[in-house]
């Protein structure tokens, strides 16, 4: 009896974890988040001295978007690397790059289960997640996107795929980009984020 009272107030407190995290979450408030951070790239890409088109022979267009949605706002769990080591990425070309493993991310989207390699870039001090997915090479770009993240502790760690982004080699060849390790290939179809650029 006492064991099911635990686990009952145990399930309570996992709710009221989630409630707040995302259960509160005003969609509209967060659709206009999204929005005014997506202008924000926008402006960035268009005029500022280090966007990837400042100096490329390439017109800037414009980018594309999935609609904001926070279905792709997903509290994973986060499982910690034992020892940070060091994981080499093939690049877009040929060569390799240099990062640190930082711990799994594991989530359930649509019915699949999926689990991705959160990697530490030192020379720039913050943690991402390189991936591909099943809208990859049709509706995004075909070498896969990335993802920024933040981890506080703990076992959870938010991944927003609603701020995925592509590398500056999806605008301009002449960068050079990591690609997503294989564990970071997933099955599941992630249409939220940024399109192919065109």
């Amino acid at each position: 009896m006492k064991k099911w009272i635990y686990l009952g107030a145990l399930m309570v407190i996992i709710l009221s974890v989630v409630y707040t995290f995302f259960g509160s979450e005003d969609p509209e408030s967060y659709r206009e988040e999204i929005t005014e951070l997506r202008e924000e790239t926008d402006r960035f890409m268009r005029y500022a001295e280090d966007s990837p088109f400042h100096d490329a022979d390439t017109e800037y267009t414009g980018l594309k978007f999935f609609p904001p949605d926070l279905t792709y706002k997903i509290a994973g769990r986060f499982t910690p690397a034992e020892e940070p080591e060091i994981v080499k990425l093939q690049t877009n070309d040929g060569k390799t790059q240099e990062f640190l493993t930082y711990g799994h991310a594991s989530f359930t989207l649509n019915d699949t289960t999926s689990r991705v390699l959160v990697l530490e870039n030192v020379e720039e001090e913050k943690l991402f997640v390189p991936f591909g997915d099943a809208t990859s090479a049709g509706e995004t770009y075909g070498a896969g996107r990335y993802l920024d993240v933040t981890h506080h502790g703990g076992k959870t760690i938010v991944l927003d795929f609603n701020k995925a982004y592509n590398p500056y080699c999806a605008y301009v060849s002449s960068f050079t980009c990591p690609l997503p390790p294989r564990e970071n290939l997933l099955t599941v179809a992630i249409r939220a984020g940024e399109k192919s650029y065109e």
